[in-house]
């Protein structure tokens, strides 16, 4: 991006999808410097027998944009809770589910019931 705006003549301006793509990684570089936020258990019935476990700043916004994408905006979020250090606590919840459950990626093959239980055992 910085060998575009070096290209630029003074006055000129960017286009409109390299000025997004610039505001875009700015946002990007910001949200992630954020180390408070939520550990979330959500789902689709859809898909009953498995919950994606994320982390986020606020989990109902990532709910949000979870339900964006989907026509049904049928997603639901069954469980969060806030930690200090979201990157951690979410590692932490990851490593925990997949000693019991099919783990593919963020999503666990188990109930939201059994997921709560296992993130709150020791806590």
């Amino acid at each position: 991006m910085r060998r575009i705006e070096n290209k630029l003549k003074k006055g000129d301006k960017l286009p409109p999808k390299m000025l997004a793509k610039l505001y875009d990684k700015q946002t990007k570089d910001v949200y992630d410097q954020v180390k408070e936020g939520s550990v979330y258990i959500m789902g689709n019935p859809v898909w009953p027998e498995w919950v994606k476990i994320g982390m986020a700043v606020d989990a109902e916004d990532r709910l949000n944009s979870y339900q964006t994408s989907c026509p049904f905006r049928d997603y639901v979020l069954y469980y969060s809770y806030n930690a200090e250090d979201r990157r951690k606590a979410e590692s932490k919840a990851h490593y925990k589910l997949a000693q019991q459950f099919e783990r593919r990626n963020e999503w666990f093959k188990c109930s939201p019931e059994e997921a709560i239980e296992v993130l709150n055992e020791n806590n």
